[in-house]
């Protein structure tokens, strides 16, 4: 009998441990998404790259299956429910691993994504997850987030991990025109450091589904004086 954590596993012919199509669609199921049978393969193709790569470049200190398809994947397309994600052009900040924009990009093929990344390695990754799974809405920019893109570039921004917030929204707020947005996926302490912030006008913050205190926050570009 296999051991009880494994039994929503299926293992393929050279030994290689899979999440089944049913079991993504049930763990994807509280984050309001239900996906095709062609996502579940992209879900697939995407975690096997992710930990091939991940022993060899600092990519997610997520490595189970499981656990990748929850946390990166569940909060990522999260948003598509939470604050109405769907057609536009998107910039993910500091897309490092690919989250949330590649995942996004998958979901919503109406969905212009740049994956903006300033170390090269994980750019490179980035570029070979786009080749796996022919994600052709999205493209990648290897470089500072902010030496790219003119003004209104962009209508909405998203970011799950960055160093300086203050830096983001400066960057954001420029690339945006007024309504547009940034969505941050963020815990209690780091929403209260950023509501000062006369720019944006921040909606109320919405719980993540399984997740300790975290949620996604959306502002809206205030009209520039």
């Amino acid at each position: 009998m296999q051991p009880q954590h494994l039994k929503h596993y299926i293992n393929s012919m050279n030994g290689r441990v899979l999440l089944t199509s049913d079991q993504i669609r049930d763990e994807l199921r509280p984050y309001g998404f239900d996906p095709t049978i062609d996502f579940c393969d992209h879900v697939r193709s995407y975690i096997e790259l992710l930990q091939r790569w991940n022993r060899r470049v600092s990519l997610t200190t997520v490595i189970s299956p499981i656990d990748i398809l929850r946390f990166h994947f569940g909060e990522s397309l999260f948003a598509i429910s939470a604050v109405g994600i769907g057609s536009g052009r998107l910039a993910d900040v500091g897309s490092g691993a690919g989250f949330p924009g590649a995942p996004l990009a998958m979901a919503l093929p109406s969905l212009e994504v740049t994956l903006i990344e300033s170390n090269m390695k994980k750019a490179a990754f980035l570029e070979e997850l786009k080749r796996t799974i022919a994600l052709e809405n999205a493209r990648v920019c290897h470089g500072r987030a902010g030496a790219i893109g003119p003004a209104g570039v962009f209508e909405t921004v998203t970011a799950r991990a960055v160093g300086s917030y203050v830096d983001l929204l400066r960057w954001a707020r420029k690339r945006l025109g007024t309504g547009g947005r940034i969505l941050l996926w963020l815990g209690e302490r780091q929403i209260g450091l950023i509501r000062d912030s006369r720019e944006w006008e921040w909606q109320s913050p919405v719980p993540i589904p399984g997740a300790k205190a975290r949620f996604i926050i959306e502002g809206i570009a205030c009209q520039m004086k």
